[in-house]
């Protein structure tokens, strides 16, 4: 990516948005994570699946932190060891989360057949564009490549747009399953609350920054051709 200054001045509400949500989501995450609930992450999430009739959903563990999430591909939820085996309200508020997702799957829920659709182009997207846009911002004849690598972070962008209905609605689903199944009290919802909201509010930053990045571009391009 073609960093300077004003690239960095021009992203920079996205990045303290993006470093405030990081500092939220540690904070929530280490207090609810000392707060006990009667079951664990993995017990949680296969209690929701197990009453969503969702029982050909494995659930597996899995290296690394917070590495939590759903395959829909091969129908299988995966979560991080701390995850899985804890008994705390993070926990289950997490694997709830990602449970979410395995509902929306069976589900059809709408935006999360698009992101599924949208992945290889926004894959393809995240690791092309900026070549593309560096090769035509330095060598002039080639400025095609730049609106041509442009062209392919904006899938990227409509891919992070996408994602966040999906995620938002999967901690929706998380947190009426919670109460529902009485896995977690509702007067200790506050807890899990308080962890799926700060999670939310990363994605918010990632998708922001995105946007950001975009129009950065877009105005570079705009200029060079003037």
């Amino acid at each position: 990516m073609y960093f300077n200054l004003e690239f960095l001045l021009w992203i920079s509400p996205a990045l303290i948005l993006g470093i405030w949500a990081q500092l939220r989501v540690k904070a929530t995450y280490a207090a609810a994570q000392r707060m006990a609930a009667p079951l664990s992450g993995a017990a949680a999430a296969r209690h929701i699946l197990d009453s969503a009739g969702l029982r050909n959903v494995d659930i597996e563990q899995i290296p690394g932190h917070l590495s939590d999430h759903y395959d829909p591909r091969h129908k299988v939820l995966r979560l991080s060891p701390e995850i899985y085996q804890s008994r705390s309200l993070a926990a289950v508020g997490i694997a709830a989360h990602e449970a979410g997702h395995a509902l929306q799957d069976a589900k059809a829920y709408a935006p999360l057949v698009i992101r599924n659709i949208a992945v290889p182009a926004a894959s393809f997207g995240s690791n092309a564009s900026f070549i593309l846009i560096l090769i035509g911002m330095f060598f002039q004849p080639l400025s095609f490549l730049f609106l041509a690598g442009i062209i392919l972070f904006g899938f990227v962008v409509a891919f992070q747009i996408i994602n966040l209905p999906v995620e938002f609605n999967a901690s929706h689903r998380a947190k009426a399953q919670l109460v529902g199944l009485g896995i977690v009290p509702p007067q200790e919802m506050t807890y899990v609350n308080k962890v799926l909201n700060a999670a939310a509010w990363t994605y918010v930053a990632g998708t922001l920054q995105a946007i950001m990045i975009l129009l950065y571009y877009i105005l570079r391009y705009s200029a060079s051709r003037d």
